[in-house]
């Protein structure tokens, strides 16, 4: 017997049931937490304002189509870069290098609790957590 994949089941790649519910909840987490860290480190409420939606630019990227539209928006959600940058503040002694750093997860944070995960190359609509947006 053959078994197809719906839109929401998880052999389209995307997470579904408890699964996607604890992805959101972790996106909560990390959300709040790098939120509350920012306010512990006493950073600038203007910068993080400034700076929280900086990684959205990325949505340019489907200017070029979804492929790489896909490609430049997961390379601003991923959790790397902002890693990569905290670590290197962290070692540093580099205030505003954990500033942004902070800010970047709480953006990654927040994106993953509203349900915008990962991009597939299928379209902006085609994420890991689950579709969003109007089905057609």
């Amino acid at each position: 017997m053959t078994e197809t994949a719906s839109a929401e089941s998880p052999a389209n790649g995307a997470a579904t049931g408890g699964v996607r519910t604890l992805l959101r909840l972790e996106g909560l987490a990390l959300f709040a937490g790098m939120t509350l860290l920012y306010g512990v480190w006493d950073g600038s409420w203007w910068v993080y304002a400034l700076l929280f939606l900086a990684p959205d630019l990325s949505f340019a990227g489907y200017l070029a189509g979804p492929k790489f539209g896909a490609m430049l928006y997961n390379a601003a959600h991923s959790y790397l870069a902002p890693m990569a940058i905290m670590t290197f503040g962290f070692a540093t002694s580099a205030s505003l290098t954990l500033s942004i750093a902070m800010i970047w997860l709480a953006h990654i944070g927040f994106d993953r609790m509203l349900g915008y995960g990962l991009k597939y190359a299928d379209g902006f609509g085609f994420t890991h957590l689950g579709r969003i947006g109007k089905r057609g």
